[in-house]
């Protein structure tokens, strides 16, 4: 029998307990032959190892809070007085709608009560109680533009560098590629999805793209056990899995010196070693009952309505303390989507997610993390101004708005207690200091030490970067230690 045939027939009939999520990620085809180039110094190989930046670092992890739907900046960060004082007028300019048939003009005023908070005197909505205490620690950019009101085009905007487009590696694919992992024996990028089921876009968010699998978001399940068949079936126990382990290896090992610079391969030979050893370390990072009672409470687990976010909040924490460099939490469909009924809607997310992403960065910082750890906390859009005619304005919402709209950032470097970028008079449009997408990600990489435009990829002989068609600045005035004007 050839080895080929022998390592299939092996791996097909022993699965030894290692968790389906690192198999299926295994044995996915590779369609990706690229070498990299220009990159950070010492990258040769596909693997998990650690890899020095080229610059000094702020930041080692990041946790990005992603808010599927396009939070309505103008009822939560971003208040606007004339907006309020102009409600159930007409809105003079031009608008884009998402749904035509349901527009009107009519400009509608937050229902919703702003005051300043913290010693900054940041205003923030009170549907963000819990947000207002750590409003000290977060950078809010009030000018975030896509400019397109879709959701799939915009999400995909944020993740992979380019509007629309599929097939490219998300945000923490090229912080993994680039950078590797503190902790061999967890994946580098972990995905934390809804028990409402997954995104709008579903498993484009966390896409390797043409990058190979190890690259690739690893999802844990949103219920238990999180990792199924983590546990080696009884009869595999102790040492004769370690020896089907290392006779596994074996294989691999001959398979490799028999295709010598396949990198590609290296990488699915360093994924099988990753998923043996997250038999242990995984058990442990996502048992939270070794939390303390408060530290459970501060994100909200004793309360039904924050329970599940706080949970996988308080995960992803354990996650980063670990070593892990970049993990993801993701809603089911998109529930911050409010077409109508945002009076009612609009608390009801806010109640499940505004503590545990407050705690997060309460917990990150009291834990001396925060300065390494960054936080991200944002949709893909905002909401329009004006009011989606439902007739009864009880039960009036906002249609999509990829012209200007708030996100958070929090740690790794980021100024704390400040507003960036403002949108125009009634929060339609970006006006000053306006940030896409690219620019997001580009700072991004800077506080990891990376240079987003020598972060490159060969693929289909041009050599790729996140933020590939459009020019992306570095927004430095949220830096405390911005990068050297030339």
């Amino acid at each position: 029998m050839n080895h080929i045939s022998s390592r299939r027939q092996f791996l097909a009939e022993n699965a030894m307990g290692v968790g389906t999520v690192a198999l299926a990620w295994l044995l996915k085809q590779d369609q990706a032959h690229a070498k990299p180039s220009k990159l950070p110094k010492d990258i040769q190989h596909y693997d998990l190892a650690p890899k020095a930046p080229p610059f000094p670092a702020q930041a080692t992890a990041m946790i990005s809070l992603f808010q599927h739907g396009g939070p309505s900046h103008v009822d939560l960060m971003d208040p606007k007085p004339e907006l309020s004082k102009r409600s159930g007028t007409d809105f003079q300019g031009d608008i884009q709608f998402s749904f035509v048939n349901r527009a009107t003009k009519k400009l509608f005023g937050s229902p919703f009560k702003f005051s300043p908070q913290g010693e900054c005197g940041t205003e923030l909505s009170e549907l963000l109680p819990h947000l207002a205490e750590i409003v000290d620690d977060i950078s809010i950019i009030r000018s975030m533009h896509t400019g397109a009101n879709g959701h799939e085009v915009s999400i995909r905007y944020f993740h992979g560098g380019i509007p629309g487009v599929l097939g490219r590696p998300t945000l923490g694919s090229w912080l993994v590629y680039g950078l590797g992992s503190e902790n061999q024996s967890l994946p580098a990028y972990m995905v934390l999805t809804d028990p409402g089921g997954l995104p709008v876009d579903g498993v484009n968010n966390w896409s390797n793209g043409f990058m190979p699998p190890l690259f690739q978001g690893t999802v844990l399940r949103p219920k238990e056990p999180r990792i199924l068949n983590l546990n080696a079936p009884p009869h595999l126990k102790g040492d004769l899995q370690s020896q089907n382990l290392d006779f596994l290896q074996t294989l691999n090992r001959r398979h490799l010196a028999q295709h010598p610079g396949e990198t590609d391969l290296e990488a699915r030979i360093a994924s099988y070693e990753l998923a043996a050893a997250m038999q242990t370390s995984a058990r442990e990072a996502l048992e939270i009952s070794q939390e303390t009672q408060a530290t459970q409470e501060m994100y909200g687990l004793n309360d039904p309505k924050s329970r599940e976010y706080g949970t996988r909040c308080l995960i992803a924490r354990r996650l980063v303390e670990r070593g892990v460099r970049f993990v993801q939490l993701f809603h089911g469909g998109q529930p911050w989507d409010n077409h109508q009924n945002i009076k009612t809607a609009l608390p009801s997310i806010c109640k499940k997610t505004d503590q545990p992403s407050a705690a997060l960065v309460k917990d990150l910082k009291q834990r001396g993390m925060l300065d390494s750890t960054l936080v991200h906390w944002g949709g893909e859009i905002g909401r329009l101004p004006v009011t989606e005619n439902h007739g009864d304005v009880a039960k009036a919402g906002r249609d999509h708005n990829g012209q200007g709209f708030s996100i958070w950032i929090a740690g790794g470097g980021i100024k704390g207690g400040m507003t960036f970028g403002e949108t125009d008079e009634f929060g339609h449009r970006a006006v000053t200091d306006v940030v896409t997408p690219n620019d997001f990600q580009a700072t991004l990489m800077h506080q990891f030490g990376l240079n987003h435009a020598e972060l490159l990829y060969q693929y289909n002989g041009q050599e790729q970067q996140i933020t590939n068609v459009r020019p992306a600045r570095i927004v430095g005035e949220i830096l405390k230690h911005p990068p050297m004007k030339s």
